[in-house]
C-alpha cells in the first residue's frame, strides 16, 4: 500500500464498531474516513487517517444526549518493531504493523474514535453547576464521635 501510495475513502456506521459502542449513548450515525498510505521526505512509511463524525454522548452536567463533533487528522508511522518507534519524526504516532502486514481500515478508524471520546463528556456551551455545599443544621447537630475521647483525655 505504501509503495503504491494507495488511499481509501468510505463511511462506517457507529454500530459496526464494537469497542466504541460501550462509550456511546447510542450507535446512530456514521463516521466518514479517508486513509492514505505514503512515504515522507525522510522515506518513513506512514498512513494518514482523516475522520469526521458526530459521536452521541451523555453530558455529565445535564445527563442529556448530545452530539460531539469529531474531526481527526492523524499521521501514523508504520513500524515493524517497537524499537523502530524512536526513529519516527516527533509529530508521528507509531502503528505496529502485524507480521502479515495487513491493516484493517475499520480498526484504524475505531482506534482513533475511541481515543477521541473524552473521559468526562461535557456538552459544549453547558453551564457548570455552581453551588455552596456547606453543612446543613442536621449535620452540625449530630454528635461528634470523637467527643467522648476528648472528654477522656481531659480527665
Amino acid at each position: 500500500m505504501v509503495a503504491a501510495r494507495r488511499s481509501f475513502e468510505g463511511r462506517l456506521p457507529l454500530s459496526s464498531m464494537t469497542r466504541l459502542q460501550s462509550l456511546l449513548n447510542d450507535t446512530e450515525g456514521d463516521a466518514r474516513y479517508t486513509i492514505e498510505f505514503d512515504r515522507d521526505a525522510l522515506q518513513v512509511p506512514y498512513v494518514e487517517v482523516r475522520i469526521e463524525a458526530q459521536l452521541p454522548l451523555v453530558c455529565q452536567r445535564s445527563l442529556q444526549r448530545f452530539l460531539l463533533p469529531v474531526s481527526i487528522v492523524q499521521r501514523l508511522g508504520l513500524v515493524r518493531d517497537e524499537a523502530d518507534e524512536a526513529g519516527l519524526p516527533p509529530d508521528y504516532e507509531a502503528l505496529l504493523v502485524p507480521e502479515d502486514g495487513t491493516l484493517h481500515p475499520r480498526d484504524l478508524v475505531e482506534d482513533e474514535l475511541v481515543l477521541a471520546v473524552p473521559a468526562v463528556p461535557l456538552e459544549p456551551g453547558s453551564e457548570a453547576v455552581e453551588r455552596d455545599w456547606s453543612p446543613q443544621q442536621e449535620e452540625l447537630a449530630k454528635v461528634n464521635p470523637f467527643a467522648g475521647l476528648a472528654k477522656l483525655k481531659k480527665d
